[in-house]
């Protein structure tokens, strides 16, 4: 059964910094690319980074030069470095396969103070 745990949000002020993890089981880690998406009140679901098997990464442009997405496959976990956050980074994170089609998980709470 595959499982995708998210954790690591909380509140912050503007210009800090959080990290996320989101730990992965029932699927074969290594070989899937994997990403991070948000949901922000009342807008769609977004992919904001994501991470080859290899290790290439790309970013949304809301993102690039400030968050940073990262993987260790022997932990099965993809980390998200958030930095120099901003009140439209407030949001709920989720992790998941390029093109969500996983199950889900609860997501994360980040909430950014200005």
């Amino acid at each position: 059964q595959v499982q995708l745990v998210e954790s690591g949000g909380g509140l912050v002020q503007a210009g800090g910094s959080l990290r996320l993890s989101c730990a992965a089981s029932g699927i074969m880690f290594s070989i899937n690319a994997m990403g991070w998406y948000r949901q922000a009140p009342g807008k769609q679901r977004e992919l904001v980074a994501d991470i080859t098997t290899g290790g290439s990464t790309t970013y949304a442009d809301s993102v690039k030069g400030r968050f940073t997405i990262s993987r260790d496959n022997a932990k099965k976990t993809v980390y998200l470095q958030m930095n120099s956050l901003k009140s439209e980074d407030t949001a709920v994170y989720y992790c998941n396969v390029p093109g969500g089609i996983l199950r889900w998980g609860r997501g994360t709470q980040v909430t950014v103070s200005s």
